[in-house]
């Protein structure tokens, strides 16, 4: 075929672009935006009486206030992160507390297997204990060095960045650890109780 007397030969019409190996199937980049997507109403929560509490199943329950967990030793991710409605956020940097520093001060019990985290708003998402353990989780209160913003779940939110966000508790007030697998939120409404996005696990059955 020709166009302005020019010859194109059939499959010779460009290059496809190479698709970024950071992103999960059926994922796209989001660039510099950062969509917001809430279940609920943003609070407005203060530092003041904020706090965050481990439960359940661990042989010392344990409650810490803001300056108490700030002034535990910090911990960052640095990487991406990836939500079920398709965006992906790449080559982001999270600051706050590791969840393993603490359960090692809740000390989880033997038969402890899964944590059902809840937030100040009342939203709850459930998570494998193996999810949030051996470095894969976190308790960020900053991101890209500044603060985390209302709207991204500040002043603290979970961090699971290996599974879909939603298990990324906006706001979260503590973890609960728990036996057995309880359904969350989202969960409860059809999403996947684990939520992997490599093997694009949105929905009950994926």
């Amino acid at each position: 075929m020709s166009e302005g007397g020019r010859r194109f030969t059939r499959g010779f019409g460009g290059r496809r672009a190479e698709r970024d190996p950071r992103l999960p199937p059926g994922q796209y980049d989001a660039g510099r935006d950062w969509p917001v997507l809430n279940a609920e109403a943003t609070p407005r929560l203060d530092t003041a009486t904020w706090s965050f509490a481990v439960e359940g199943l661990v042989a010392t329950p344990m409650s810490w206030t803001w300056e108490q967990i700030q002034a535990l030793p910090g911990s960052t991710y640095r990487g991406d992160i990836h939500c079920v409605t398709a965006w992906s956020k790449l080559a982001m940097t999270f600051t706050g507390v590791s969840v393993d520093t603490l359960l090692a001060a809740a000390q989880p019990l033997p038969q402890a297997s899964h944590v059902l985290a809840w937030s100040h708003t009342g939203y709850t998402t459930n998570l494998p204990l193996a999810d949030v353990t051996d470095g894969k989780a976190w308790v960020a209160w900053e991101v890209d060095g500044t603060a985390l913003a209302r709207e991204h779940g500040g002043p603290a939110r979970l961090l699971v960045p290996h599974l879909y966000f939603w298990k990324s508790a906006k706001w979260v007030a503590g973890l609960r650890l728990l036996d057995h697998d309880e359904p969350g939120f989202w969960e409860r409404n059809g999403y996947h109780d684990r939520g992997d996005p490599w093997l694009e696990q949105r929905y009950q059955g994926d």
